[in-house]
């Protein structure tokens, strides 16, 4: 099982390879887009770098769980309503959601993600 920095080395390479960011700038608490300028077509290219770097197999929706912020279940005037926060926290138990409940407007989300969080995810998945 590999450690949380072989973990953080490996996410790094797969985001400075998908996004062309400099290595410096990816930094645990660098934001997936408001920092490091991912879009959503980047977000398929990190998803298959990681599988290919970790050997795990990462099913659409639960890294990135666009179907929630879209859904008029869970989405009212743009902002996430309790049961789609809930919904969120369910799928992302890797995520610090905490910034994103203050002020749950779905326009937010996207700066919402972290490179810690991606470590996070990562470490769920390989069993750490």
């Amino acid at each position: 099982m590999p450690s949380r920095d072989e973990i953080f080395e490996k996410v790094k390479a797969a985001l400075v390879d998908a996004l062309g960011v400099d290595e410096d700038e990816v930094s645990p608490t660098a934001t997936m887009v408001g920092d490091l300028g991912a879009e959503s077509i980047d977000f398929l290219d990190i998803v298959f770098r990681l599988e290919k770097a970790f050997g795990i197999k990462i099913p659409r929706g639960e890294l990135f769980p666009e179907d929630v912020l879209s859904s008029t279940e869970y989405v009212a005037d743009g902002r996430l309503n309790a049961a789609g926060l809930a919904a969120l926290k369910a799928r992302m138990p890797f995520a610090d959601l905490s910034k994103f409940e203050a002020n749950p407007s779905v326009q937010n989300f996207a700066n919402t993600l972290t490179v810690e969080d991606m470590v996070r995810y990562v470490q769920s998945k390989v069993g750490g």
